[in-house]
This record gives C-alpha cells, sequence and structure tokens, in this order.
C-alpha cells in the first residue's frame, strides 16, 4: 500500500506500481487522500489517518501486506505500521521526518510552531509501536525534508532496518535505477538479514 507525498495524487504515484511491480509480483494499491483529486473531504491529520484505516482494512489478509511512504505519506504509513505492527510484513520510507513539527520548525525557526501547527505527524512515537522491518531513504540535498530528519527516525527505530543514503538526492530522488532500489527493498523486506 502506497502513501505519497504532498504534491502527489494516487494517480500521480503510478510510478510506484510500475517500479514495484517491475521487479515483484506484488498487488499495489495507492491511497487517495480526503481533499485529493475528486476524492471529498478535507486533508488533515485525523482524515488522513481515517481514510488509511478504511484503506488497510480493505486489503486482503492472505498475503503479506507491505507499507510504501513517500515525504508526507511517511507520517501516515508509520500511523499504520504502529496501529497494526502485527499485520505489516515491512515498511520503505522515502524522504522520512520523525516528526513534522519538527520539519516546520526547522523552516520557520523563529515562529512558535509547535503552539500553531495541528497536524504533527509524530512518526517515530508510531514506529515504537512497530518492530518489524524498516528502510528508509534519505537525501542530502533535500530542502523540503533535509535528511537529518531522516536519520534521526533512523537511528531512533530499535528494530530490523536499512538505510538508502542518497547525497546527491532532492526531496523523494531515489538516485540510483529504480529497479535496483525496489529489488533492495525487497530483498530486505524478505529475507531475515539484520541490518
Amino acid at each position: 500500500m502506497v502513501m505519497y507525498g504532498n504534491g502527489s495524487t494516487a494517480i500521480g504515484s503510478g510510478r510506484y506500481a510500475n517500479d514495484i511491480q517491475g521487479v515483484a509480483a506484488f498487488d499495489v494499491f495507492i491511497l487517495e487522500y480526503p481533499g485529493y483529486e475528486d476524492r471529498p473531504g478535507s486533508p488533515n491529520q485525523g482524515s488522513l489517518f481515517s481514510a488509511a484505516d478504511e484503506a488497510f482494512r480493505m486489503l486482503p489478509t492472505n498475503r503479506p501486506i507491505y507499507l510504501v511512504g513517500e515525504s508526507l505519506g511517511t507520517g501516515v504509513a508509520s500511523y499504520l505500521a504502529g496501529t497494526y505492527s502485527s499485520k505489516i510484513a515491512g515498511v520503505a520510507l522515502i524522504s522520512p521526518f520523525d516528526s513534522l513539527t519538527d520539519v516546520a520548525q526547522n523552516h520557520f525557526p523563529v515562529l512558535p510552531v509547535r503552539l500553531l501547527l495541528a497536524d504533527r505527524f509524530p512518526s517515530g512515537k508510531y514506529l515504537h509501536n512497530y518492530g518489524g522491518k524498516l528502510g528508509i531513504t534519505v537525501d542530502g540535498k533535500d530542502t523540503v525534508v533535509p535528511e537529518k530528519f531522516g536519520l534521526r527516525l533512523y537511528n531512533g527505530y530499535a528494530g530490523p532496518k536499512k538505510l538508502w543514503e542518497f547525497p546527491d538526492g532532492g526531496h523523494c530522488q531515489i538516485m540510483k535505477q529504480p529497479s535496483k532500489f525496489w529489488n533492495e527493498v525487497v530483498e530486505f523486506w524478505q529475507t531475515n538479514r539484520s541490518y
């Protein structure tokens, strides 16, 4: 199940289905957020989490479930991983953050962001309830979610994990051929190796 970033849509995220299905026989479901494209509603943390819960409950239960989150979608994927930890076989987070509040404070250092921001997306908090395989990518030239926030999430995670660093990458840029990257992700998810 794919949860995309703020600047995308389910249709715009079709590349994930193409790339993942190019290396593994997975059914790929892409969550459309409330208030995006033609889905009614207003996008906020509560409505995104609610939509994710609804979609998750509709997934087939006879196969392993993997989560992919991109940017804002990493907060939604982390929420699902922490909420349904025993049902998740693996997670991949692309340009993630430990807390949206920290990212916003980084962009607006003089504002009292912690008092103003209602949607906090505390990824690190949710992942404490997970414990399964977690893959994270960080991008050295990411000006939207600087890599330090993804590294903080990675370093704070106690379960099996793997890090992909792209020093020359911008926000959500997988700086290698997608098939090579997704092969590595699937191999990590499906083996018993510790990283």
